[in-house]
């Protein structure tokens, strides 16, 4: 083994072939260029005032210097990347500042328009998904004029695209709604999807850049007033009150929560039977027009209630 700063056996050979090939390009013997490439390094030392051993070990500290400089680049360059990593890994979901009022009045107009939200997993929690071009859409139809014409409307004016758009971006800014991408939640498992999966959720992540192109998805993380929650809070705890003191409701009431809870059981029935149903159509559609029909083909899926019954029929997907 070589002596720590001293050349290998493998380099000197490395070298020496280098050098023999040089040689040969030049017309000379390995002898005659390595002569000749000592009186170039002598003439170099002297037009410095050094002498040649004087002028290689210069040259040698110079390229340790700036193998150094680039060995801290490159270490430099590499944590600026997994700084990057880590803050596109870690968007920030919450903040402590209060959102503009800007922001909320636009969230709370969107929120009463029809953007054909669609429900997606983001973190485990089931949230509304819409599409940009939507959210624009709303923000220039006569409706904004409307709203935003109204005294003390915080609504900022809206007058032609760009406009719509730099509204749009008060959203984000104020983290009540932020743009997401389709992910798969079995990447990186050694399983398949679900077997008899039909056509289910989209479980999704943040982005870490917001943009507003117009086929972009972004999910709501504004809930909006909390009154609401409020009062359904109540209404359970009423209905459970309610319940209690059943053995002392009047008669004609307790009677009318028997009929209501026979036709309950109906429709519980009823249910059944079109679960039963849409099995034999599939049984059938299946043999006689591959890959089956499903009724429904939502009903069992981890959806809404009124998702459950959109579409109204489809096709089984066949996993490629």
């Amino acid at each position: 083994m070589a002596a720590p700063g001293q050349p290998t056996q493998q380099q000197i050979a490395a070298m020496q072939q280098q050098l023999a090939t040089e040689a040969a390009k030049r017309g000379m013997t390995p002898e005659e260029f390595s002569n000749m490439q000592r009186q170039q390094l002598a003439a170099e030392a002297a037009k410095h005032g050094l002498t040649p051993e004087q002028y290689i070990n210069q040259l040698k500290a110079q390229a340790l210097q700036q193998h150094q400089k680039q060995q801290q680049a490159k270490q430099a360059q590499a944590q600026a990347q997994a700084q990057g990593q880590q803050t596109e890994q870690h968007v920030p979901m919450n903040s402590n500042a209060p959102p503009d009022p800007s922001a909320v009045a636009v969230a709370q107009f969107l929120k009463s328009q029809d953007l054909k939200p669609r429900t997606c997993i983001l973190d485990g929690q089931r949230k509304e998904l819409f599409k940009v071009k939507r959210a624009v859409r709303a923000l220039q139809s006569p409706a904004y004029s409307k709203a935003q014409s109204k005294p003390n409307s915080l609504l900022p004016p809206v007058t032609d695209q760009a406009s719509a758009e730099n509204a749009f971006k008060l959203l984000p800014l104020s983290l009540l709604a932020l743009r997401v991408s389709k992910v798969d939640p079995h990447a990186g498992h050694n399983h398949g999807k679900p077997k008899g999966h039909v056509k289910g959720l989209w479980t999704v992540q943040v982005e870490q850049h917001q943009e507003t192109d117009p086929m972009m998805h972004y999910v709501w993380l504004y809930e909006g007033p909390q009154w609401k929650q409020k009062a359904m809070a109540a209404g359970v705890l009423v209905a459970i009150m309610a319940v209690v003191m059943f053995p002392l409701w009047p008669v004609m009431l307790r009677l009318g929560v028997w009929y209501l809870s026979v036709g309950i059981m109906g429709l519980l029935g009823l249910f059944f039977a079109m679960s039963i149903f849409r099995l034999i159509l599939f049984c059938i559609t299946f043999f006689a027009i591959p890959p089956g029909l499903w009724l429904y083909p939502n009903l069992f899926e981890d959806v809404g209630f009124f998702d459950s019954f959109r579409p109204m029929w489809g096709w089984q997907e066949v996993r490629s």
